[in-house]
């Protein structure tokens, strides 16, 4: 079990585990969700920004769309916020790319969830591990990560 699956139990949030193959060559949400069947707007890919401060900030979105650095920068006050490089992703997260959930990360960041998750029944986002998905109501997602839902795409 991986750590966000480990606190959707404990705190008895519903939620499915969903698996599929995937490859080194296409480790993005859209290739997930190609290989899941559903449409991209339901997979829900996750930017870890670094603030400038020695911080980080967590956005979970849908895999066709960007952080929008101008809305993301006004909505956490930090106006040095950029993606973090790759390199650092486990360093920061204890997650890898392809694999990175915005639960149970190695310490708890402000997080944040696109507003457009709440016309979604259901979302999919890494449940920690390359191929391994969790299908859970963007509600629930929210309440699990203590995330702010916002427009930040």
């Amino acid at each position: 079990k991986t750590n966000a699956i480990r606190i959707l139990e404990r705190e008895q949030i519903p939620f499915e585990i969903v698996t599929y193959q995937w490859d080194e060559e296409s480790l993005d949400a859209i290739s997930a969700s190609v290989h899941l069947g559903v449409e991209a707007h339901q997979v829900y890919k996750t930017i870890v920004c670094a603030d400038g401060e020695g911080g980080h900030c967590v956005f979970c979105l849908p895999a066709e769309f960007t952080v929008n650095l101008k809305k993301a920068r006004s909505l956490t006050d930090k106006w040095e916020l950029a993606p973090l490089k790759l390199a650092k992703l486990k360093e920061v997260t204890g997650y890898v790319h392809g694999g990175c959930s915005p639960l149970g990360m190695k310490s708890s960041f402000p997080t944040y969830l696109e507003a457009l998750s709440e016309l979604e029944e259901f979302i999919f986002v890494s449940a920690g591990e390359r191929g391994l998905q969790i299908k859970i109501r963007p509600e629930d997602l929210a309440k699990a990560c203590s995330a702010t839902v916002a427009d930040f795409t």
